[in-house]
């Protein structure tokens, strides 16, 4: 894959890489449709669009935009890409695959999102799930029946939570990659944060990045309150 990185734009780290390998072993189906959400360079978008799918590119930053479009145009492909946060303007599409690697760094200091400047790309609130909870949340209802979302983050932000999340939006959930190894400069930087708020224990300088697997079944079964249900998460790690 030849990939240019626009000044400003995020480049890929070995988490969009391992999630652009991942998402070989989990293809749309020939023709099918894929989404991708906060696309950065596009790195994603143009893994899904050489396996054949038809993609739709989002992201708030509208250099990352053009970055996706000029990458798909230099691999030989088409990227449709859309200006939003997340789900913003889809106007209710469903997609056979849906990939993401938002902005998962935990900052302890700060609640508030950057409006603007590089640290969009990482900086995910005190928490590092200002992107992923509403990801959770609406990504069930932008699947097709027998569709997966394919979610890359750190240990740091609760990996529990984001597959009893998918499961209680009616998802087949489950970690289907997991690498161990020391924390990124993003995280090193604030690991004394990160112990003290308990994200990570004190002293440990390692965190599992993992890819959770949502899987929207053929047909969803509805609960006594509504709500839809599906099998307990599992995890791997």
């Amino acid at each position: 894959m030849r990939l240019l990185s626009l000044p400003g734009v995020f480049q890929p780290h070995s988490d969009s890489w391992m999630l652009a390998q991942t998402l070989r072993e989990h293809a749309p189906p020939p023709g099918g449709t894929a989404l991708d959400l906060c696309t950065g360079s596009g790195v994603l978008a143009v893994q899904a669009a050489l396996l054949g799918a038809r993609v739709t590119a989002v992201d708030v930053m509208r250099r990352a935009l053009v970055c996706a479009r000029v990458n798909a145009l230099l691999n030989g492909v088409r990227v449709r890409t859309r200006r939003g946060s997340l789900f913003s303007g889809l106007d209710g599409e469903q997609f056979d695959t849906i990939v993401s690697n938002p902005p998962y760094v935990p900052n302890p200091g700060d609640h508030a999102l950057p409006g603007r400047g590089a640290r969009r790309a990482w900086d995910a609130g005190a928490d590092g799930r200002a992107l992923l909870d509403p990801l959770c949340e609406q990504v069930a209802g932008h699947l097709r029946p027998g569709g997966s979302v394919l979610i890359v983050h750190s240990s740091v932000c609760n990996i529990d939570r984001t597959l009893r999340q998918l499961t209680d939006e009616g998802l087949e959930a489950e970690v289907v990659v997991s690498c161990r190894g020391p924390l990124g400069p993003l995280l090193r930087e604030r690991v004394e944060e990160l112990w003290a708020s308990g994200a990570l224990p004190d002293g440990c300088f390692e965190e599992d990045v993992v890819i959770v697997r949502g899987r929207r079944p053929a047909q969803l079964a509805r609960g006594s309150d509504g709500r839809s249900t599906a099998p307990a998460a599992t995890s791997t790690i």
